[in-house]
């Protein structure tokens, strides 16, 4: 609830202890982001946040704590993305969207977190994959590009709107070769598909990822096993699609069965293929753009989720590479490394 009362002051009644540590952030961390966005004066006392401003400072200070309410009043905290995209939907008229984002509830991790896009283009990339049979996304790193497809892919299969589960991506890294790793084959790709486990384990925990894994019914393999398949009715994702050729790339949209969709998720600044070849994702989202049941969907540095230096890390690497005529798997130059 939020009232109203001198002029120039707010006062928002929090309803649980677990609210107000969520919106306060650890030592107050998250007020003292937002009185540096909007220019007002915040204090916590006990289940109460009292705002202090002038009359536009504290409308939008208010509307952002608003904005952000299905976050805190379950407990979530609060993170300076969350601000951020909530200040920004305030600025842009945009309140509506966000406030319909954080209804937008996709599943509950095993620590009992709520799933749901943060950002409004991570809202749009939901919506996407949800509409469409072909979905590509292209982001930098910490996006959440290849988790948010993951939960999609867990929750259709819960549902049972699909029969498995496919995660694959190309064994390719920078300055490493599979015959360098010990073990058989399988052995010798397992770390590179280890992303694809973590974000497994968090939605179902290790022994139920296992369980299905030993089932069948989620798969995880190198890029390489697709060849002649056929995936029908299936969810698959395609990850770190910026490593595949375009003659990949190719093979693996076309494997595409009945009732079955694909996610293809990369990001082109992190092209670990070979100095003048042409990734395969910057090729298919040209092609495909436009193309009927496809969805192309580019997030930035500001929906990056992660710790708050992978932004300013990600922004910083964006200006070296605009600075340099494009990023690496664009098609020019890349930077020596």
């Amino acid at each position: 609830m939020v009232e109203a009362t001198t002029a120039g002051r707010f006062l928002f009644d929090l309803p649980t202890p677990e609210a107000a540590l969520a919106l306060s952030g650890a030592s107050e961390q998250t007020l003292r982001q937002l009185e540096a966005l909007t220019g007002v004066s915040l204090v916590m006392r006990g289940l109460q946040l009292e705002i202090r401003g002038r009359p536009s400072q504290l409308e939008r200070a208010a509307g952002v704590v608003e904005l952000l309410r299905p976050f805190w009043q379950e407990g979530e905290s609060v993170s300076s993305v969350d601000l951020q995209a909530a200040l920004q939907s305030l600025d842009t008229g945009r309140h509506q969207d966000h406030e319909a984002m954080g209804q937008q509830v996709l599943a509950r991790s095993q620590r009992g977190n709520l799933l749901r896009p943060r950002t409004l283009r991570q809202k749009n990339y939901v919506e996407a994959m949800e509409r469409h049979d072909l979905t590509l996304a292209l982001g930098p790193a910490g996006t959440g590009k290849t988790f948010l497809a993951t939960v999609l892919a867990v929750r259709m299969l819960t549902e049972r709107k699909v029969e498995r589960l496919i995660l694959t991506r190309p064994a390719v890294e920078a300055g490493e070769r599979l015959g360098f790793l010990p073990g058989d084959l399988q052995q010798k790709v397992d770390p590179y598909l280890r992303p694809l486990y973590d974000a497994l384990h968090a939605l179902l925990g290790p022994e139920k990822t296992s369980a299905l894994l030993e089932k069948g019914v989620i798969e995880v393999a190198p890029l390489a096993y697709m060849r002649g398949r056929t995936l029908s009715e299936a969810f698959v994702i395609l990850d770190e699609a910026q490593n595949t050729t375009p003659a990949q790339m190719r093979m693996v949209l076309t494997r595409l069965g009945e009732r079955s969709r694909m996610v293809v998720t990369g990001d082109i600044t992190q092209v670990d293929l070979p100095q003048g070849q042409l990734s395969g994702l910057v090729e298919a989202a040209q092609v495909l753009e436009g193309v009927e049941g496809v969805a192309v969907c580019k997030l930035t540095a500001a929906d990056v989720v992660r710790h708050p230096m992978v932004q300013r890390v990600v922004e910083a690497y964006a200006r070296r590479d605009k600075a340099n005529g494009g990023p690496a798997g664009s098609g020019g130059q890349r930077p020596r490394r």
